[in-house]
């Protein structure tokens, strides 16, 4: 994993799948200097777990891979939930095999070869549409209006503080995985409380929000939202 983040920001997560080491090394190299946190994975089998230990913000997937190709991986992020934009590239040009893709639950298809300013401003592309996309958020009869800071859930609206309302928005974009204290600290805190804190707006998260619990603690990992 290569992970440099920048002074200011948090950088974009993309999970690049695939199974050249040369252009799997070329693209980390490259998105690294354009600003985004990289995550690789060599084949379709480490794709599946990565795409849920990173929690990318969008997936650079190749379709051909031996055992488990690329439309098997789309297919079953996709039937796991997972919203996350996928950026398919292939070497097959033919629109059935374009079809193909984009039924699997692409986004976006790219043929090899391409120019790598072209897939960085489609990477762009689809993480600002999926921004510009998610004002709402909700899981579970919970919702969340990014832009005003509140919650409601089952009519009931919540109120909620500027940081509470960042660290609900990371546990619903993430919902269902598993969201470790050191990403919220870095996302929120900007790395520069101690990692307590997080438990302790956790436990008020989970006060405002009521009954049936959503949060769910796990044991040396992290938290989740789980109904």
């Amino acid at each position: 994993m290569v992970d440099e983040r920048p002074r200011g920001g948090v950088r974009e997560r993309v999970l690049v799948v695939d199974d050249d080491p040369p252009l799997r090394r070329m693209l980390a190299r490259t998105l690294v200097a354009e600003g985004f946190e990289v995550t690789v994975a060599p084949d379709g089998g480490a794709a599946l777990v990565a795409a849920e230990r990173s929690a990318p913000d969008v997936i650079v997937l190749d379709v051909a891979m031996p055992a488990l190709d690329g439309l098997a991986v789309c297919r079953r992020l996709r039937g796991k939930g997972l919203p996350t934009p996928i950026l398919m590239l292939t070497a097959r040009d033919a629109v059935p095999d374009r079809v193909a893709g984009l039924e699997a639950g692409a986004d976006d298809y790219l043929v090899k070869p391409f120019a790598v300013q072209e897939l960085i401003a489609r990477l762009r592309a689809l993480t600002r549409r999926r921004g510009e996309s998610t004002a709402l958020l909700s899981y579970a009869g919970l919702v969340l209006d990014v832009p005003a800071r509140r919650a409601t859930r089952a009519g009931r609206t919540i109120e909620l503080t500027g940081r509470e309302a960042a660290l609900l928005e990371l546990l619903l974009r993430q919902a269902g995985h598993t969201v470790t204290r050191d990403r919220a600290l870095a996302e929120i805190w900007n790395s520069e409380a101690e990692a307590n804190v997080v438990d302790r707006y956790v436990a008020r998260l989970r006060r405002k929000l009521g009954s049936p619990g959503l949060i769910r603690t796990l044991r040396g990992s992290g938290f989740a939202l789980r109904a």
